[in-house]
């Protein structure tokens, strides 16, 4: 079956300056080690090698997603270096520009940026991180971060957020509550979001936000592996979901390889909801913002393999 992976950080350029990247020395990522070890392609730090594993379980098109981080230029990635990365393997990638908390004075700036981006090729969204800025602004939905968004639903870009347990100690669990998430889909109705983590743990409250607005996307990807409450997940997604709920593998916090083995072992109803999550729910997202994909889904998978 083919697959299509909403979020990757491949290994090159500033992509890989990025703190989520492990080092080469480490045998294991330090949140989610227990899953699997580090796959070759962050080991060597090789782009060849990644697309190889990308092969392996017939990861088809991938969307690679930028992180602008507010006060820290040296862990932000650059969207021309993404866009490259597109022209070179246009059937391979689309990409999503990374947007930071503005700074004072810098907004017109931020906004000629996303309108600069979003109409370059396989450029088709912007990516908030609101937990890594500095200073801490823990909330998506934050006033300073509106023209970005009007500029984005303008242009018709899809609207990714990362939202989660967020990754220093010093971090309020409420900052992953998803209320700015539906404030966000409430203020912009026609704007695609799609939510990488899926704001875990409020697992049951995503998924409440998700049943409202019919604009939200959800990609709990790598929280969907056995953590707690992923099963509300997949019961939402053999439900009122199915069209909703999106694969991605988060690579490289887990490897390409174990996220799609991972997600061929959870239970889905049938296999076409398995289908929908990991190929066609995407599909119809990416092809609505101007994706060529030149792939169908292939038929369900036999006695439990993959085909």
């Amino acid at each position: 079956m083919s697959v299509i992976d909403i979020r990757v950080r491949p290994p090159v350029g500033s992509l890989m300056e990025l703190e989520i990247f492990p080092k080469p020395s480490e045998e294991r990522t330090k949140s989610f080690g227990w899953f699997a070890p580090l796959p070759q392609s962050i080991r060597q730090r090789s782009f060849d090698r990644f697309k190889q594993e990308l092969d392996e379980v017939d990861v088809v098109h991938s969307v690679i997603w930028g992180r602008e981080v507010s006060g820290r230029p040296e862990v932000s990635t650059r969207t021309s270096e993404i866009a490259a990365i597109i022209a070179q393997n246009p059937r391979m990638f689309s990409g999503l520009h990374g947007v930071g908390l503005p700074a004072p004075g810098t907004m017109q700036t931020v906004v000629e940026g996303i309108r600069e981006a979003l109409t370059t090729p396989g450029i088709i969204g912007i990516t908030v991180d609101a937990q890594t800025a500095l200073p801490p602004q823990p909330y998506s939905d934050d006033p300073r971060f509106y023209p970005a968004f009007e500029m984005c639903n303008r242009l018709g870009g899809i609207l990714a957020l990362t939202i989660s347990r967020g990754n220093e100690v010093s971090d309020n669990i409420c900052y992953s509550n998803p209320e700015s998430l539906d404030r966000i889909a409430g203020d912009f109705p026609d704007m695609d979001i799609v939510v990488s983590h899926s704001c875990w743990p409020w697992v049951l409250q995503s998924c409440g936000v998700a049943f409202r607005r019919p604009n939200v996307y959800l990609s709990p990807d790598l929280y969907a592996i056995r953590m707690p409450g992923y099963l509300d997940w997949i019961r939402a997604a053999n439900t009122y979901l199915e069209d909703r709920l999106i694969f991605g593998s988060a690579y490289p916090r887990l490897g390409v390889v174990e996220m799609v083995l991972g997600y061929d072992d959870l239970p889905f109803a049938n296999e076409r909801v398995r289908r929908k999550v990991m190929f066609d729910n995407a599909s119809s997202l990416l092809r609505k913002h101007g994706v060529a994909l030149d792939v169908h889904s292939s038929p369900p998978m036999l006695d439990g393999q993959r085909t």
